[in-house]
C-alpha cells in the first residue's frame, strides 16, 4: 500500500513515524507548505504531546506544495490528512474524487453537513473514509471498553472523561474557532467520541464553561443525560498558553466496580466491588501505529472501518456542536437526535 502525508505538522510527524513502523507500506508522497519540512527536518515541530526532533529522510519520496498534485498522483493509493482542522472536508473531498483512501485527522470536520458530504462522497467513490479517532486503538480505552462491555462494571452509575492541555501554538488559526472549533473540538471530541462508543448516544446534553480565546481559555463540563445511568460528564479544555502540561483521564463507575485511569501515572485499573483489583497489561504497540494498521488493512480488503465509523465521527461532531450550544444557552438541556 502506497500513502501519502498531507500536512507536516505535529499529528503529521506522529504520523509518519508510526508508518515507517509498519511492514508493507510504502511512504510514497508527502505535501506541505514549508520547505523546511519537505526536506525532512521535522525538528521543530512541538504539540501537546511533545515535539517528535526529527529528521526524517525524504529522499526517496515525491514532495509536493499543493493537494492538487497529490491527488493527482496516480501512485498514491490512500492519503493521511493531518491539515488544519477547517481543512479536513474539503480536502478530504477533494482526494476521494481522486480516488484515494482517505484518513483524516480528528475532528472529521466542524459541521454536521461538512460530515455527511465527506460520508457521501467515499461512498459515491466506494473508497475507505476513516477519522482518527485513536483512543479507540489506546490499550487504557480499550481495557475500558472491554470492562463496560463484558459486564464488569455491571450498571453503570457514573462515568468522567476530563483532558486539558495549554492552549496550543501551531498556527494562528487555533485561535479562531470557525477554522479549528477551539480546545472543545480540539481536545474533547476524543472523549465525546468514546462516550458514544461506549454508552450510546445520550438522550440529552446540557454544558457549562467558559470561552475566553485571546487568552488562551476554552473550556467546558458537559453532562450527557442517560436514562437510569446516574450522570456522565465530560470536561477539560485549554487553559492559558505556555506550560500547563497536558493530561487525560477517566473514572467510571458501576455497581461491579470502578475503572480509572490518568496519563499522569495511574495505569487503567478496575476497583472491583468484590474488593479484587485488575490491571491489564498494556499491549507495546503505539496506538498511532496501530490505528493507521487497521485504516490500511481495511484499504486492503474493502472492508468498512468498523471500529472506527465514519457515520460514528460524524455523529461525535453533532454531539460536540450540541455541548457548545448547550454552554451558549448557560447549560439548557438540549435533546440529542443521535
Amino acid at each position: 500500500m502506497r500513502i501519502g502525508v498531507i500536512g507536516l505538522g505535529f499529528m503529521g510527524s506522529t504520523h509518519l513515524q508510526a508508518i515507517a513502523r509498519i511492514p508493507g507500506v510504502e511512504l510514497a508522497a508527502v505535501m506541505d507548505l514549508d520547505e523546511r519540512r519537505l526536506a525532512g527536518d521535522l525538528s521543530g515541530v512541538q504539540g501537546n504531546l511533545g515535539g517528535p526532533s526529527q529528521v526524517f529522510d525524504f529522499s526517496g519520496v515525491r514532495r509536493y506544495r499543493a493537494v492538487e498534485e497529490i491527488a493527482a498522483d496516480p501512485d498514491v493509493e490512500a492519503v493521511d490528512i493531518c491539515l488544519p482542522t477547517w481543512l479536513h472536508a474539503p480536502v478530504a473531498i477533494d482526494m476521494l474524487r481522486a480516488g484515494k483512501h482517505v484518513l483524516v485527522e480528528k475532528p472529521m470536520a466542524l459541521g454536521a453537513d461538512s460530515c455527511e458530504a465527506m460520508i457521501g462522497e467515499a461512498r459515491r467513490a466506494n473508497r475507505i473514509l476513516m477519522t482518527a479517532q485513536v483512543l479507540r486503538f489506546a490499550p487504557a480505552y480499550q481495557a475500558l471498553r472491554k470492562y463496560v462491555s463484558d459486564g464488569s462494571i455491571g450498571k453503570l452509575r457514573s462515568a468522567i472523561f476530563r483532558r486539558r492541555c495549554a492552549v496550543p501554538g501551531w498556527g494562528p488559526w487555533e485561535m479562531d474557532p470557525a477554522k479549528s472549533g477551539g480546545g472543545i473540538f480540539d481536545l474533547l471530541i476524543h472523549d465525546v467520541d468514546m462516550c458514544l462508543h461506549l454508552f450510546g448516544p445520550p438522550e440529552a446534553v446540557s454544558a457549562t464553561g467558559h470561552e475566553d480565546m485571546p487568552h488562551g481559555l476554552d473550556q467546558i463540563l458537559a453532562r450527557f443525560h442517560y436514562p437510569g445511568a446516574g450522570f456522565v460528564a465530560v470536561t477539560g479544555g485549554w487553559h492559558h498558553a505556555g506550560s500547563y502540561p497536558f493530561s487525560m483521564e477517566f473514572t467510571v463507575a458501576g455497581d461491579g466496580g470502578v475503572a480509572e485511569y490518568s496519563s499522569a501515572g495511574r495505569p487503567a485499573t478496575l476497583y472491583r466491588s468484590d474488593g479484587t483489583v485488575e490491571a491489564p497489561v498494556a499491549e507495546e504497540k503505539d496506538f498511532y501505529q496501530a490505528e493507521i494498521e487497521y485504516f490500511l488493512e481495511c484499504c486492503r480488503t474493502g472492508e468498512e472501518p468498523d471500529l472506527c465509523r465514519p457515520e460514528d465521527s460524524a455523529q461525535a461532531v453533532r454531539l460536540t456542536l450540541l455541548m457548545l450550544e448547550s454552554r451558549r444557552r448557560n447549560g439548557e438541556r438540549l435533546a440529542f437526535p443521535g
